[in-house]
């Protein structure tokens, strides 16, 4: 394989968890959150999907720096850094959310809603950024 293969076989790997959260979390819109099951999901989504994003973008980061690409390595670290920093923001509000309705808070729910819109927002702009980078991190080097 190139050294220009693995780069672009990590890149491609890192946009499985977008993608997936992008579609998975949709799913969401056809339940109602005042199901825990519901919500108990949702959480484990966001919580596994951070996650997944930072192990990912962590193992791009290396490989770009290995293939002499710091600016692309760079550019990953930001997104570690977004998905290690995100991760217990969400999921802290999350269960505050969660916390609210079972006592009974009736707009826990439309809440709980507007921390799925912002997650996916997220996931949009993080997944943006790595498809529209790919053609300047996968252009021939200057010479």
């Amino acid at each position: 394989m190139a050294r220009f293969d693995i780069p672009l076989l990590v890149t491609v790997i890192l946009l499985f968890p977008m993608l997936y959260f992008a579609i998975a979390s949709l799913t969401f819109y056809l339940r109602s959150f005042d199901d825990p099951i519901v919500t108990w999901m949702l959480r484990g989504l966001f919580g596994a999907y951070f996650l997944a994003v930072a192990v990912c973008c962590s193992l791009g980061a290396a490989v770009f720096l290995m293939a002499g690409r710091p600016f692309a390595a760079l550019g990953f670290g930001v997104l570690v850094a977004g998905a290690v920093t995100a991760r217990p923001w969400f999921l802290q509000r999350l269960d505050e959310q969660i916390r609210a309705r079972d006592a009974g808070d009736r707009g826990a729910a439309g809440r709980l809603r507007r921390l799925q819109l912002g997650g996916i927002v997220y996931n949009a702009a993080q997944a943006a950024a790595v498809i529209g980078s790919i053609p300047l991190i996968f252009a021939p080097p200057a010479a």
